[in-house]
């Protein structure tokens, strides 16, 4: 077991430090910034000591490593544009997109996994037909054109909804959060759904494939001999033994509900990291742009790890190749 857990965390230290320079490298030739810092009139002098001061004249190698070494200290530096930390930055975000992404995965787990059962239980009738081919169009859709789709219909023909921004807060001293109000819910209820259809869409069709093998084994077939109820057959039985695959997919791609989080925040100016994130692309904010990466970058690979662990615990064949 320790081998199998030192393995598993040299490989996420590695998958970590080829993401943190991946993004360095990319942001680090995107633009100047000092263009974006300082106006057309600066002198060239004044913008060499500003490039001085913020270790641009350094080689990349020496400005990663020393990325690197502040970042496993918790220190992301200074944003070049909002001249705050970092870290404060993010902190001061992060939960707007986490309760985002929260009620997003209820939102495709609880419907996904609904409407994939109904499918496969009527799978000869003509509304599962409808829902599948109605579900494909809908993860067809760019997820902009969907959020764009919902605020013409919900805010500005029937006027049901807000179209944009988190609404009112409670201030729980570790937390603002906008779930335990009626006006944060009104703002969440549709950035929520458009960010949720992809992977209500993928929960569906997982659901409704599981569904239907487990319907075909031997142990469906004993119990409904027994002469119990569709119900239970279908509700106890098949959908337990069903859940098992669907969990684990929903899991991992948490972290895809974190990363696409952008998309939906511009759309709707959900004011969470995804959105700080476009804003400091147009700046050239590089401090921000390479945090927001490492943090997508650890999401994922910590749900991962968490995963393969789980999966050692639970599968014995795995502990019997590890021997």
């Amino acid at each position: 077991m320790f081998a199998y857990l030192v393995k598993r965390i040299f490989q996420s230290v590695i998958v970590m430090l080829a993401v943190s320079l991946l993004s360095f490298l990319l942001f680090a030739f995107v633009g100047d910034p000092i263009s974006n810092l300082v106006g057309q009139d600066t002198s060239i002098a004044e913008r060499e000591v500003i490039r001085e001061n913020l270790g641009l004249n350094d080689p990349f190698y020496i400005q990663f490593l020393s990325l690197i070494g502040n970042a496993i200290q918790g220190d992301f530096g200074q944003s070049w544009f909002w001249k705050k930390p970092v870290h404060e930055l993010i902190a001061g975000r992060l939960p707007v997109t986490l309760e985002l992404v929260f009620v997003s995965a209820i939102i495709a787990m609880g419907l996904g996994v609904l409407l994939g059962v109904l499918t496969a239980i009527h799978r000869y009738h003509w509304s599962a037909r409808l829902l599948l081919t109605v579900s494909l169009i809908g993860v067809s859709l760019p997820t902009f054109l969907i959020g764009i789709g919902l605020i013409y219909l919900f805010s500005v023909i029937l006027g049901w909804l807000p179209s944009f921004g988190r609404g009112e807060t409670v201030d729980l001293g570790f937390w603002q959060t906008s779930l335990l109000s009626a006006d944060g819910w009104a703002h969440i209820i549709m950035p929520a759904f458009t960010l949720s259809l992809f992977q209500m869409t993928l929960v569906l069709r997982l659901t409704r494939t599981e569904m239907l093998e487990t319907l075909q084994t031997d142990f469906i077939k004993f119990a409904r001999a027994r002469g119990l109820g569709k119900g239970t057959v279908y509700y106890r039985h098949a959908l337990r033994n069903t859940l098992v695959p669907v969990i684990t997919i929903a899991g991992l791609n948490i972290g895809l509900l974190v990363a696409f989080s952008i998309i939906t925040e511009t759309v709707f100016q959900y004011p969470g990291v995804g959105l700080m994130f476009l804003k400091a692309v147009s700046l050239v904010d590089i401090p921000v742009m390479s945090a927001y990466l490492m943090l997508v970058a650890l999401i994922f690979v910590s749900i991962n790890f968490i995963v393969d662990v789980l999966y050692f615990v639970v599968d014995p064949r795995l502990r019997t190749q590890t021997t």
